[in-house]
Parts: structure tokens; C-alpha cells; sequence
């Protein structure tokens, strides 16, 4: 992999692009890339469901009805014009890296990483979440332990083998997961009372479990970002499918949950994550229960294999732009996939996998939450700095706008850190120490020469840039 500027403008950032090895690997097509974006996201209405055992019905709903229009739709726009304007591997950091120099990209790569890798360990744990009221041995204990393990070695070689099968699997298992919520939303119409939709709940709300649901079921539209450099066309593609993946998620998540609340009568502490199943017993029968559970592990797959997918390339980026040592870039001979990035996604999530499924939904919240903060900062501050950037897709504000549109999630955000628990504050803090550490550590690193670093992209804050090349026929 080589990372290039176009000649088109001295201001242009970097672009991560294939090398002669790389450039006969299948690249990513429309459909799939919306289907890893909906799995980047969400993977269907799995894991909604204590939102409406925090604060009840009504508040559920218009949580997933409002919410994407205060940060879904932002952040998507973001990603839309910066991945298009530097369609490279690495996504966000090259955004950070370029806006405010080495130790800012560093920073949002560590901090975005570990909420990726934190966001990964949870859908073993969430997997077998359904498959426990299946069989009942998986509640707890080493049978629990072992079939976590042994799912987060089996998915992550199938993320070995290429993002192109990891893609066309995403489509398989996005539609084959949600076709129960269509059968049961069909099924429960005529059973909905629409009282029940107005409904506030019977208990204390539970805010920070609230606001925490909303988040990680609705955010990591950027994750994508990442993948750019394995896009097809991503000027155009880019845009259509994040266009695209904001609507059918939405659509997915809105749709059961209308037809549960509105059909279902139980105490609202039953709500809890993998009710879902539960439901679909009482509306259709133990049948379609089965379904629902079998579509919830096929729905964990698909997250597993996206959100690794991003951390693995965010890796091989990070070490293009010089922030990591150029072997965190190596590929595979055999597939052309990043494996020392995948390899070390995949562990890291297997030891986080073991903490409580609460806990790893608030520390990635957490952590995506600082980095969201540089990832708004970023955007705006790129604007300003290269107004003649060459963007394919550009979000129609100038930078009032802008500031206005990244002030409403930015809002949202700081909610997060206020509900934060004290556990979630202090995972997040070591880990924000840690990054900064990590920084200073590869530096010495890089001056001592105890890796090699690829220095020609590496930009310390001091202002300079890299030197222009050719390549504007990408």
C-alpha cells in the first residue's frame, strides 16, 4: 500500500491506494458497502430494547425517532465529505492527522480504536445473550466462556479470508437476520393498541442506560471511513450508500419496535437486551421465538465482521501515515488483508469480551464520545484551513452552518459523559491516559529507530507537508 497526493491541489490530503500487488483485489460495490454500514451501525433492532426498560415506551420511540436527526444525520454527512474529499484507509485519523498535526491523529486513532475494539468484544458476549435462552448451559460458567472464545477465533478468520466475502456475507445475514421483525411486525398489527405507544413506564428512569442505548444502537456511522481505500468508485459510492443506510436503519429499528410496544403488555422491567425473542413468542408462537434468536446470532456475525473490519484497516492506515510502525500495515499473501491489524483487534476484544455487557456499552461510548469531539473539531477546522479541497460530496453550509449542525450531537455528547457511571469514568480515563502515552512511546520509538516508521507521511504538528505526487487518474 502507498499513500499519494493528487496533483489537482497543493492542499489535498493523502490517500491510501493499492499498489500493484493490492490493485487486482475485488473492491467493495454499493450493496455490500451499505450493508457493512448498517452492520457499523446497528444489524437490525437487537439490543434496542433497554431503552424502553429505562424510560418506557413512548420515550423509546421518540428516542429512535429523533435521535438519528440529531446525530445520525450529521455524522453521516461528515463521513460523506471527508471520505469522499480522502478516500484513504484510515478514514478519521487522516481527517485529525491533517487538520492539527501528528499527536491530535494519534490521539483520535487510539481513542476511536479502543472504542472500536471495546464495540467488537460485545457482540460475542451479545451472541450468546440469544443463544443462552436456546441453551440454557450458555448462561454462565466456562460453557459461556468457551463458546465466546470459540466464536471470536471462528469470525475472525473469516475476516482473514477478505472484506469482499466479509461484504457480499453482510447483505446474506443483514436480510436473512431482520426477515422475523418483518413476519412478527406483520403479525402483530392486529393485536397493537395505540395506548400503549403513550405509555411513560411505571419506574425511575434510568438515564444513563437511556441515553447509552440510543448512542451505541445509532452511532458509528465514521467506522466506514476507514475502509476507503477498498471502496469502488468511493466519490459516488460514498454518499449513495450512507443515503441509503441511514434510511433502512432507521426503518429497522423503528418498525419492530412500534409493533412490540404497541402489541405487547408486560412489566417494563422485562425489557431487558434479547426481549426481543420474548415477544415474538407471545405474538407468533415459539416458532417464530426460534427465528428471532437465530437471526440475532446471524445479526452479531455481521456487526463482529464490520466493526473488525474498520479497526483492522484503521490500523493499517494509522501505520501508512506514519503514527504506527510500518508492520502494523503488513497483508496477507494469501487474501490481501491487514492480519497484524486483525490479529490484534481480535484479541484485545477477547479479553474485553469478559467484562459486564452494560460496562463495555458505556466505556465505548465513552471513548467514541472524546473522539467524536475531535472528529467535529476536524471537520470544521479543514474547511476553514483548505477551503479549495477538491470534495466530491460537500454538506450545502458554510462554516456558521456547520458549527451549528456539530453543536446539536456535540450536546448529546456531553449528556453521555454526565450519566457516565463511575467504573465507565475511570475505564475511560486510563485509557485516555494510556493513549497519550502511547503517542510519547512510539515517538521514542521512531527516534531510537526501534521500528520502522514510514516517515515520508509522518507530520509532527510542525506545519510541513508531504511531498505532492501524481495520481489523479485514481
Amino acid at each position: 500500500m502507498a499513500i499519494t497526493e493528487t496533483s489537482r491541489s497543493s492542499h489535498e490530503l493523502p490517500v491510501t491506494t493499492a499498489d500493484s500487488t493490492a490493485s487486482t483485489a475485488k473492491k467493495l460495490t454499493l450493496v455490500p458497502l451499505i450493508f457493512l454500514i448498517y452492520f457499523e451501525v446497528a444489524g437490525g433492532p437487537f439490543g434496542e430494547e433497554p431503552a424502553v426498560q429505562a424510560a418506557g415506551p413512548l420515550l423509546a420511540i421518540l428516542g429512535f425517532l429523533i435521535f438519528p436527526f440529531i446525530w445520525s444525520v450529521p455524522e453521516a454527512l461528515i463521513t460523506a465529505e471527508l471520505s469522499t474529499a480522502f478516500p484513504g484507509n484510515g478514514g478519521f485519523v487522516i481527517w485529525a492527522h491533517r487538520a492539527f498535526g501528528a499527536f491530535i491523529g494519534s490521539m483520535m486513532g487510539s481513542l476511536k480504536f479502543l472504542s472500536g475494539v471495546i464495540n467488537v468484544a460485545s457482540f460475542p458476549v451479545l451472541c450468546v445473550t440469544y443463544l443462552d435462552k436456546l441453551f440454557p448451559v450458555l448462561e454462565s460458567g466456562w460453557p459461556r466462556n468457551v463458546c465466546i472464545f470459540a466464536s471470536t477465533v471462528v469470525l475472525s478468520f473469516l475476516n482473514y479470508t477478505g472484506l469482499a466475502i466479509v461484504g457480499y456475507a453482510a447483505v446474506v445475514l443483514g436480510l436473512v437476520s431482520l426477515s422475523p421483525f418483518v413476519v412478527m411486525s406483520a403479525m402483530a398489527i392486529p393485536k397493537i393498541k395505540l395506548h400503549r405507544w403513550g405509555s411513560l413506564g411505571s419506574k425511575k428512569r434510568d438515564w444513563n442506560l437511556y441515553f447509552n442505548t440510543l448512542f451505541w444502537n445509532l452511532n458509528f456511522w465514521d467506522n466506514v471511513s476507514t475502509l476507503a481505500g477498498e471502496v469502488d468508485n468511493p466519490q459516488k459510492t460514498f454518499p449513495l450508500a450512507l443515503l441509503f443506510a441511514v434510511i433502512f436503519t432507521c426503518v429497522a429499528y423503528l418498525v419492530p419496535l412500534l409493533a412490540v410496544t404497541g402489541a405487547v403488555s408486560v412489566d417494563q422491567s422485562r425489557w431487558e437486551t434479547g426481549f426481543h425473542a420474548e415477544a415474538a413468542q407471545m405474538i407468533g408462537g415459539n416458532w417464530l421465538k426460534v427465528w428471532i434468536e437465530f437471526g440475532a446470532v446471524l445479526s452479531s456475525i455481521g456487526l463482529f465482521e464490520a466493526q473488525l473490519s474498520s479497526s483492522a484497516y484503521q490500523l493499517e492506515g494509522m501505520a501508512e501515515l506514519g503514527l504506527l510502525p510500518k508492520f502494523f500495515g503488513l497483508r496477507s499473501k494469501w487474501f490481501n488483508t491487514p492480519w497484524v491489524g486483525i490479529l490484534l483487534s481480535s484479541l484485545m476484544s477477547l479479553g474485553l469480551s469478559y467484562m459486564d455487557f452494560t460496562d463495555i456499552v458505556a466505556s465505548a461510548n465513552f471513548i467514541y464520545t472524546l473522539g467524536m469531539f475531535l472528529e467535529f473539531a476536524s471537520f470544521i477546522w479543514l474547511r476553514k484551513k483548505l477551503p479549495e479541497l477538491k470534495r466530491p460530496y460537500r454538506v450545502p453550509l458554510n462554516i456558521p452552518g456547520l458549527v451549528v449542525m456539530c453543536l446539536v450531537p456535540s450536546a448529546f455528547l456531553m449528556l453521555i459523559i454526565v450519566f457516565a457511571t463511575k467504573i465507565v469514568y475511570l475505564v475511560s480515563g486510563l485509557m485516555t491516559v494510556g493513549a497519550v502515552g502511547w503517542y510519547f512511546l512510539i515517538n521514542y520509538c521512531r527516534k531510537k529507530k526501534i521500528f520502522e516508521f514510514n516517515e515520508d507521511q509522518f507530520d509532527s504538528g510542525n506545519g510541513e507537508r508531504p511531498k505532492v505526487e501524481d495520481h489523479s487518474s485514481r
